[in-house]
């Protein structure tokens, strides 16, 4: 079977801070054939990057805590979410150039080692977004305290803390942002040879 699709029609609905788009359009089928004409709306914003930030030398996870109006709607009293550095990427701008800005933005420390961990979808039924996640080796030393932009209204608190007190944190529920699970959930499986230098 070949897969192939067909744009029949495309409109934007609302052009703000970020878009959403109707598509119209129809596709093969696997069974044979092609659909009838299917509409869907799409959340288009620029792909993004996510750092999990980690100290193999003390083996401490840098985290951020900040206010999230999509947890506020769910669940206003876990509106503020523990996360990783992230941040999206701008024109002109390379995934890795925006982990080391956004390192420093977001939580204050400069990258002493990137290394890219995997590309995924974070909800591609809806969405354009794409995150390039990537691991960067940092000092924990003196990391820690209020980050953010003044400019993009950011208050995030920044802290560190022992990779099995992350664990708990993930295995306790009190992460509940997919980004860092799939994060931690990496560094879980890599830690021993982060740790050993390779």
């Amino acid at each position: 079977m070949t897969k192939r699709f067909e744009l029949i029609g495309k409109e934007t609905v609302y052009d703000g801070f970020f878009v959403m788009e109707t598509f119209r359009l129809k596709h093969t089928l696997f069974a044979g054939g092609w659909s009838g004409e299917i509409s869907r709306e799409l959340f288009r914003r620029n792909n993004c990057v996510a750092v999990l930030l980690y100290d193999p030398d003390t083996d401490r996870v840098v985290m951020l805590e900040q206010f999230r109006v999509g947890a506020a709607v769910n669940h206003p009293e876990r509106a503020w979410l523990m996360e990783i550095v992230a941040g999206a990427i701008d024109e002109g701008e390379t995934p890795e150039q925006v982990a080391y800005r956004e390192a420093k933005e977001e939580a204050g420390c400069d990258i002493l080692e990137l290394r890219l961990i995997n590309r995924f979808y974070t909800t591609p039924g809806g969405s354009s977004e794409m995150i390039s996640l990537f691991y960067g080796r940092v000092d924990s030393n003196n990391i820690g305290g209020i980050h953010g932009l003044d400019h993009e209204d950011e208050d995030i608190l920044v802290t560190t803390v022992p990779f099995d007190e992350a664990w708990r944190m993930l295995q306790d529920n009190r992460i509940e942002s997919g980004i860092p699970i799939i994060a931690i959930q990496w560094l879980a499986l890599n830690r021993d040879s982060l740790r050993a230098g390779r």
